[in-house]
């Protein structure tokens, strides 16, 4: 599923225009997102959480050409399934 259907099954679920349905999405990973930004944890109750992990720099080597480079630090996102969820995809 991607945003486009969650939005149409929203939107056919609750019985709103599409607008309304594209607004309510989008208010609720922009939500999301500035969270994690912010170094907040977003946890879903039933469903799972994410949070933001930091790594650091560090030199790495190109392995077509074995030329050092240098990574820089970077935040990525990580996702931890739900016990709920977890319980649903496996009965």
């Amino acid at each position: 599923m991607n945003k486009s259907e969650l939005i149409k099954s929203l939107a056919e679920e609750r019985n709103i225009s599409i607008e309304e349905a594209t607004e309510v999405v989008s208010i609720f990973f922009d939500s999301m997102k500035e969270a994690l930004k912010n170094g907040d944890r977003v946890e879903i109750r039933g469903f799972g959480s994410f949070k933001i992990k930091e790594y650091k720099g560090y030199q790495g080597r190109n392995p077509k050409t074995g030329e050092t480079v240098e990574v820089t630090p970077k935040k990525l996102p990580f996702f931890r399934a739900g016990k709920e969820l977890k319980d649903y995809l496996n009965s």
